[in-house]
């Protein structure tokens, strides 16, 4: 990829970095209890990884 994007091309990267994270550690006590050890990233919507699903960008 060149070194030079257009804007558009950056907020659409930037928005889809946004959806590699795990939700937040405080959303598994609100769903599931204090008890229940639970990963974060088992409740997160989308996982996207540059490995497995390339943006179509």
């Amino acid at each position: 990829m060149g070194r030079n994007k257009h804007l558009s091309k950056k907020k659409t990267l930037a928005k889809l970095n946004s959806r590699t994270k795990w939700a937040p550690f405080w959303t598994v006590m609100k769903i599931y209890g204090t008890g229940r050890r639970v990963h974060p990233a088992r409740h997160t919507r989308i996982k996207r990884s540059w490995k497995r699903a390339k943006s179509k960008v």
